[in-house]
């Protein structure tokens, strides 16, 4: 009995030993909410304190609210530099059809574009284009690699 007892009791702390290893070897931070990317690694800027880039949830094209505010950034810059044109470009991940991504690539771009209108950003300013999952900003295969390619970039023209 006593020989049982023991064995338990260490098969216990053998288990709680893994247990409490596989938390501490977890990520911190993995830079997402949801499946939204929220880093700043693969950002870039059009100036200083303006991020080029807002991220998309998976299959979707609707704007989060840390997309609005970037794209709020955004049209404050373009309303102080007139002359500048933009090109928005859609991303997606690689998951889906080459066909599914780049019309979703598109639906993001112009989610953009529409966003910075609202803002008195004039459409003639405004160029879009999708890649689709042509040109991920990420190659690897992960949640996180996806969340950073569901993406819109806005790139200066000229």
């Amino acid at each position: 009995m006593k020989f049982n007892t023991s064995l338990k009791n260490l098969l216990l702390i053998i288990f709680a030993v893994f247990a409490l290893s596989a938390c501490s070897t977890a990520k911190k931070g993995d830079q997402t909410s949801g499946d939204v990317y929220t880093g700043t690694e693969t950002v870039e800027y059009l100036a200083k304190g303006v991020p080029d880039r807002v991220f998309f949830a998976t299959n979707k094209s609707s704007l989060t609210t840390a997309a609005r505010e970037t794209l709020r950034k955004q049209a404050t810059f373009l309303r102080k530099n007139k002359n500048l044109n933009i090109t928005i470009e859609g991303h997606a991940d690689e998951r889906g059809t080459r066909e599914y991504n780049l019309a979703l690539g598109e639906r993001r771009a112009n989610a953009a574009r529409d966003y910075l209108m609202t803002y008195g950003i004039s459409g003639k300013r405004i160029s879009v284009i999708s890649y689709g999952k042509e040109r991920p900003v990420n190659t690897a295969s992960t949640p996180l690699a996806w969340s950073q390619n569901r993406r819109s970039v806005t790139v200066k023209v000229n």
